[in-house]
């Protein structure tokens, strides 16, 4: 019998032992009432649960996918939208981590001509009622942010992580079934740029996007309505962006490449999420100190993590590398937000 149960049959016995006029009957008939809302109520819970966990695992499995991005409006007078970003190859997406109400999924790409290697990509962390939530607060900076028990009822959060397995954004959504469809939405929240355009321009410096996920039957689609800000002053919108990621099955490729890298790499990468975890568990906000890309943190890591998988490396003597990396780059004195960013440039003598 589970707590639960045990103690409102003890509430109803406790009650029944202070009412002179409770019989014997009536005691049972209240047991039973009291007994039959919440077991159904825990049963429904648990059916939920377990439809959301099922959305969530079935985006593991092997993919060909596109990432597909579009500028759609401007806001900023003379600011041109710019040519439509398609993209795409194979992808591996593994479950590395599943407590219950917990869900991790690796993603790693395979990529390259006829020589394929792997590329450790993104992370997708899930969480049953979240306590607490870690968001992005912009120039590469980060803050816990708690959620009330009435707004994390029934939902998840999904904490997105980079590369290096750095945080990128967390917001918290309901996952729904509308119309035979299972698909996740959150409201917007920040997010650093892509590196789609980190790299490539310097017109803007955070996300404020929509993030859906979409369970389809070839496989399942990361939908985004993306507002790219530029937070000089007061916050505002330099564009709004489409995106459409499509994860479609597909076996055809040396899947391989991405397992037998996890395989060598797994407990390497598993120190660096613990590092990770305590650098932002040590207060309220973490940030890394280098503005706009952060290539000269990432690296290394990525570089440590091939010499594990080479066995070049001991997984200990990698792992004590990065952390001393990790350490170096990142800090709980966050300053103030203008201090953060990195300097942007002008359109149409428009300074921001």
């Amino acid at each position: 019998m589970s707590k639960r149960k045990a103690s409102l049959i003890s509430l109803a016995a406790l009650g029944c032992a202070l009412l002179p006029a409770c019989t014997v009957t009536e005691a049972r008939t209240g047991a039973a009432a009291a007994l039959s809302a919440p077991v159904a109520e825990t049963r429904a819970d648990e059916a939920d649960i377990e439809a959301d966990r099922a959305a969530i695992l079935a985006m593991a499995g092997d993919y060909k996918v596109t990432f597909d991005f579009t500028e759609t409006v401007p806001f900023v007078a003379g600011y041109e939208l710019k040519p439509e970003k398609l993209s795409g190859g194979y992808e591996v997406v593994r479950v590395i981590e599943d407590t219950g109400d917990f869900i991790s999924l690796q993603h790693i790409l395979v990529v390259g001509g006829d020589e394929k290697f792997p590329i450790k990509h993104w992370r997708q962390d899930w969480q049953y009622e979240p306590e607490r939530v870690l968001v992005f607060i912009g120039g590469n900076a980060w803050e816990w942010r708690d959620v009330p028990e009435a707004e994390r009822k029934g939902k998840w959060s999904q904490t997105v992580y980079q590369v290096d397995d750095a945080p990128r954004y967390g917001a918290v959504g309901e996952w729904t079934y509308e119309d035979g469809i299972a698909e996740w939405t959150p409201p917007h929240e920040w997010r650093p740029l892509p590196r789609r355009d980190m790299t490539t321009r310097d017109d803007y410096h955070a996300v404020d996007a929509m993030n859906r996920h979409v369970i389809t039957p070839w496989g399942w689609v990361h939908e985004q309505d993306n507002d790219k800000l530029i937070l000089s002053g007061e916050p505002h919108i330099l564009v709004r962006e489409v995106g459409v990621n499509t994860y479609r099955h597909n076996s055809d490729f040396d899947v391989a490449v991405a397992t037998d890298y996890w395989a060598a790499t797994a407990d390497y990468w598993a120190e660096i999420r613990d590092e990770w975890a305590r650098i932002a568990d040590a207060g309220p906000h973490f940030a890394i100190t280098l503005k706009g890309e952060t290539e000269d943190l990432y690296m290394p890591l990525l570089n440590l993590a091939g010499e594990v998988a080479d066995g070049e490396k001991t997984t200990e003597a990698a792992a004590a590398e990065a952390r001393e990396v990790m350490r170096s780059f990142t800090t709980s004195d966050i300053g103030a937000l203008t201090d953060r960013l990195r300097p942007t440039t002008e359109i149409a003598g428009t300074a921001y």
